[in-house]
């Protein structure tokens, strides 16, 4: 699967550095986060297509109010007017994107916002996590036949099943499922990261994380359970305030999760038993067996006169046991050369105290 020119073949992690309403209602913000975010190494900026209208109704019943989170006391029409990314802009934010090098793409919430970014020819699309239950949307997105990545904050496995089985009636198969915690911030211990190998196995699909954690753990620890996507919301300061900039990254932090994450890649490597020339290299300094105590000709020899000791030139470990009890044919020294001590070789010819029967 690709999206833009990124090919999840090559087995890289997907960057994307979320702006949502880290614009804070400038474009001036919103184009220098985009320059920001190419900064940082992100491979992709992405963007939020709506308008509270598309959203919700302009309602003050309690229905609509939103309680127990960093929002709460506002009702979701006044959320949206704050945090909405003006239509108009998106021409700009593409063209900036597209210069810099950066795929952009974005989240429609309805189908008139799929239809208005099917004119800049999006290479992909997001389905966030309470959009899943919206069949029918699912299915235009769909239908669009381009890869499609699909938020699970609130999901129960009836939906996700659903989900997947809409974008297959529309012969899209270019799916991708987003573990994600839908709080914000969420809370690490309620990650549960493991799920995105369990997702990817459970139903055959790339698998990533959409991260509103603090910092920069989780994202880390999801690259180790097989993710290839990391969403994560980004924002130049802090400071600028807006409805999600506590659970933002900066740009100093931002580059180093991606620096982080490139690492994981690295580190996470491939299963392969056959040693490297270092690995060999550093069998030297392994274990091997040496005489610590002189031994005479015809004496034998106990565990007083050999042991198994760094380093590893000498023989195996693993002829200790054949070696105790034997008697020495010749004399062994107790020779101390530099810091290494002489060591018993397989060459070296051992023989038995016993005598053996010899036939008349």
């Amino acid at each position: 699967m690709k999206i833009g020119d990124f090919n999840f073949s090559d087995n890289r992690v997907f960057i994307i550095a979320e702006l949502s309403a880290n614009h804070n209602g400038s474009i001036d913000t919103a184009i220098e986060t985009i320059h920001a975010a190419k900064r940082t190494g992100a491979d992709a900026i992405k963007l939020q297509t709506y308008t509270a209208d598309t959203m919700t109704i302009n309602s003050k019943k309690d229905d609509f109010t939103i309680k127990g989170t960093i929002w709460g006391g506002q009702n979701l029409y006044e959320l949206y007017e704050k945090a909405y990314t003006p239509w108009e802009w998106h021409k700009t934010l593409f063209k900036v994107a597209k210069d810099e090098g950066l795929i952009c793409f974005s989240t429609p919430f309805d189908t008139t916002a799929v239809d208005f970014l099917e004119s800049f020819n999006v290479p992909a699309y997001k389905i966030a996590s309470f959009e899943i239950t919206d069949l029918p949307f699912i299915s235009y997105v769909a239908s669009k036949r381009k890869p499609i990545i699909i938020s699970t904050g609130i999901a129960t496995e009836e939906d996700i099943n659903m989900a997947i089985k809409t974008c297959h009636e529309q012969d899209n198969f270019d799916i991708v499922l987003l573990k994600c915690t839908s709080s914000y911030p969420a809370p690490i211990q309620e990650s549960n990261l493991c799920m995105i190998k369990d997702l990817a196995d459970k139903y055959g699909v790339i698998t990533g994380l959409s991260d509103h954690t603090l910092g920069i753990t989780a994202p880390i620890v999801a690259v180790t359970q097989g993710a290839k996507i990391i969403e994560k919301h980004f924002i130049l300061d802090r400071t600028i305030g807006g409805p999600d900039a506590s659970f933002s990254l900066n740009e100093e932090e931002f580059t180093q999760m991606v620096r982080a994450t490139r690492e994981a890649e690295i580190a996470i490597g491939e299963v392969n038993y056959t040693l490297s020339e270092k690995q060999l290299q550093g069998r030297s300094f392994s274990r091997s067996l040496y005489f610590v105590k002189d031994v005479e000709k015809g004496e034998t020899i106990s565990k007083m006169h050999i042991k198994s000791i760094r380093p590893g030139h000498g023989a195996h470990p693993k002829y200790l046991k054949d070696i105790i009890g034997l008697c020495a044919k010749k004399s062994y020294k107790k020779q101390i050369k530099e810091k290494y001590k002489k060591p018993i070789r397989r060459g070296d010819k051992i023989q038995n105290k016993k005598k053996k029967n010899k036939k008349k």
